[in-house]
């Protein structure tokens, strides 16, 4: 006996009326109305004006990013007497090249002394900088001997003043 059963003629009728399955389109990659599109190209130009600026600015501040690295470099330095009066040395020539990187070089270049002190207070922008720092700032530039009796805490009340006009002073005319 066979153990297969004998085919039904109707289930293989029905069996070779199959087909495969039909695949429905492939979906398009415009948007069906005009207004996805519309709205698709407002936001890719919002997206790409303000990554333009992002990298404006970027590019206007790289002054100000350089100058903050040498400063904290200068901030470590300041630890030993000699580390001291080096970093001491090198900040009124630091805020000095920070300045000639945002102004006009007949602007900055010729100013010291008082010069110097009141062109930093009048650029101060948001920086909130005491009377002692501007002082500081405009002796120190051409006097060395006003550098060799500061003490640490001055040193470190400079350095912060600088830390503070480099990332807050005001470009604007």
């Amino acid at each position: 006996m066979d153990p297969t059963p004998a085919p039904d003629p109707m289930l293989d009728a029905t069996l070779r009326q199959m087909a495969d399955i039909a695949l429905p389109p492939h979906v398009s990659m415009m948007p069906a109305t005009w207004g996805w599109a519309a709205l698709t190209t407002a936001v890719t130009l919002v997206l790409a004006a303000l990554l333009w600026r992002w990298l404006r600015r970027r590019a206007r501040n790289r002054y100000r990013r350089e100058a903050l690295a040498e400063l904290s470099y200068l901030e470590k330095a300041i630890d030993t007497s000699a580390g001291r009066r080096h970093a001491l040395q090198r900040l009124p020539a630091l805020l000095k090249r920070t300045a000639l990187a945002a102004w006009q070089r007949e602007t900055v270049a010729s100013l010291s002394g008082e010069g110097w002190s009141d062109f930093l207070r009048a650029h101060a922008g948001t920086a909130r900088l005491d009377d002692e720092a501007y002082r500081f700032f405009a002796e120190s530039e051409y006097r060395p001997s006003a550098l060799a009796s500061t003490d640490e805490a001055t040193t470190r009340r400079s350095l912060a003043a600088a830390r503070q006009w480099i990332e807050a002073h005001d470009v604007r005319p």
